[in-house]
C-alpha cells in the first residue's frame, strides 16, 4: 500500500540524517545557541533580505501557531480565519484554549479576502464582543490553493488600513515558494506579513518550523513565551542542523518542487482520461472527483482520504504527494485508476 494521505509519512531526507549523525557527538550549546542554529538563522535572514530578522526554530506547526497567536493577542482580542483553516479544524481547540476566540468565515477556495473580513469587523464593533485583531491565513490553504503576490499585497494593505495583524501559517510554504503562479519569495512574504512560519516537517525534515516575526511590536519577550509554552528545546541543535542542511544548498526548494511536480503530473494524467477536480490546486494537494466504485478499487492499493461526497455515486478524494514520492507510485495510481474506470463501465 502506497500512501497519498499526507506529506510527512516518510522520515527525513538522507542529507539531514547524515548531517545529524556527522555532528552527533560534537558538544554544542543548548536552547538554540548552537552554531548550527545560528548558521541556519543567518542563511534564512539572507533569504528574507533582513540581517536582523527575528527568527525562532520550533518543533511543530500547532505549537508554533499556539505560541505565536497567543503571544501576539491581548486577552480580549480574537483571530479571524476561514472555517477550513487548520487552527479551526485540526488543532484540538489549541487557540481557544489560550482564551482567544476564533471568528470563522466560509470561503469556497479556502482563502480570506477583504470582502470576507469586512462583515466580521462590522459585527464586532464594540466592547461587548471580542475585538478582531489578527487575520490568520495559510499558504497554501487546506485546499491546496495559494495566495499569489497580488492577493497577498491586497490583503496586507487592507489589514494595515484596519489595524489588523496578518499571520501566515506556512506548514507547506515550500509548495508556494516553488509554485510559479504564486510569484512569491521569502522576502515578499516577510514584507507582506507581520509574522509567519516556514514549515520543514512536511518538506523533508524530521521536524521543525521557523517562526519569523517582521513586526517589531510583536518581537518583545517572544523567547520567554516560547519557553513558557514548552517550545524551547534543550537540544536545539536538532532543529538547527536540519534547517542548515535544508537551506544552505537550496535542498528545501528542490524537495518542495518535486512534491508539486508529482501532484501536477497526477493532475495532467487524470484530466487526460476525463477525471474532474473539486478545486484547482497548483500545489502538492489535489482533489479529484472519482466514482465510488473506482475509489473502492484504488483503496486496495493506495491510502488516501475521502474528502467530501459529491452525490450518491461520486466522492472527492485528497491526494498529497511528498518530497519523496516516486514517479512509479504516480504512474501506478493512474494505471489502477484507468483499469478500474474501464471495469466500472
Amino acid at each position: 500500500m502506497y500512501s497519498f494521505k499526507n506529506d510527512y509519512s516518510e522520515g527525513a531526507h538522507p542529507n539531514i540524517l547524515h548531517a545529524l549523525l556527522k555532528h552527533n557527538t560534537t558538544q554544542e550549546e543548548g536552547y538554540g545557541d548552537d552554531r548550527h542554529t545560528k548558521n541556519a538563522i543567518a542563511v534564512l535572514r539572507t533569504l528574507l533580505g533582513d540581517k536582523s530578522a527575528d527568527v525562532h526554530l520550533l518543533a511543530g506547526g500547532t505549537q508554533t501557531n499556539l505560541i505565536a497567536i497567543s503571544s501576539f493577542l491581548r486577552p480580549h482580542e480574537a483571530c479571524i480565519t476561514v472555517s477550513s483553516g487548520h487552527i479551526a479544524t485540526h488543532e484540538t481547540g489549541a487557540i481557544e484554549a489560550t482564551g482567544h476566540k476564533l471568528l470563522t468565515v466560509s470561503s469556497p477556495n479556502g482563502k480570506l479576502s477583504p470582502e470576507l473580513i469586512e462583515p466580521v469587523l462590522a459585527e464586532h464593533h464594540f466592547e461587548h464582543m471580542v475585538k478582531p485583531r489578527l487575520v490568520y491565513i495559510s499558504n497554501p490553504t487546506e485546499l491546496g490553493t495559494v495566495y499569489d503576490r497580488s492577493e497577498l499585497e491586497t490583503l496586507h494593505k487592507y489589514c494595515q488600513g484596519k489595524n489588523l495583524l496578518i499571520y501566515m501559517d506556512g506548514a507547506r510554504l515550500g509548495a508556494v515558494l516553488t509554485c510559479k503562479a504564486a510569484q512569491l519569495s521569502l522576502a515578499d512574504i516577510y514584507r507582506l506579513t507581520d509574522a509567519f512560519f516556514l514549515g520543514a516537517t512536511k518538506n523533508g525534515a524530521l521536524l521543525g518550523e521557523a517562526l519569523i516575526i517582521q513586526n517589531p511590536d510583536l518581537q518583545k519577550d517572544v523567547r520567554y513565551l516560547i519557553k513558557q509554552r514548552g517550545g524551547l528545546l534543550a537540544k536545539g541543535r536538532v532543529l538547527g542542523i536540519q534547517f542548515e542542511e535544508l537551506f544552505s544548498n537550496k535542498l528545501y526548494f528542490e524537495l518542495a518542487e518535486h512534491a508539486n511536480n508529482m501532484a501536477q503530473h497526477l493532475v495532467t494524467e487524470l484530466k487526460g482520461v476525463g477525471c474532474g477536480f473539486w478545486i484547482e490546486s497548483p500545489t502538492n494537494q489535489i482533489f479529484p472527483i472519482i466514482d465510488n466504485r473506482v475509489i473502492e478499487e484504488l483503496s486496495k492499493t493506495f491510502e488516501f482520504y475521502i474528502w467530501a461526497k459529491i452525490d450518491t455515486e461520486h466522492s472527492v478524494i485528497r491526494l498529497v504527494t511528498s518530497w519523496a514520492t516516486p514517479i512509479t507510485a504516480v504512474t501506478e495510481f493512474v494505471d489502477v485508476y484507468i483499469n478500474a474506470l474501464q471495469a466500472s463501465r
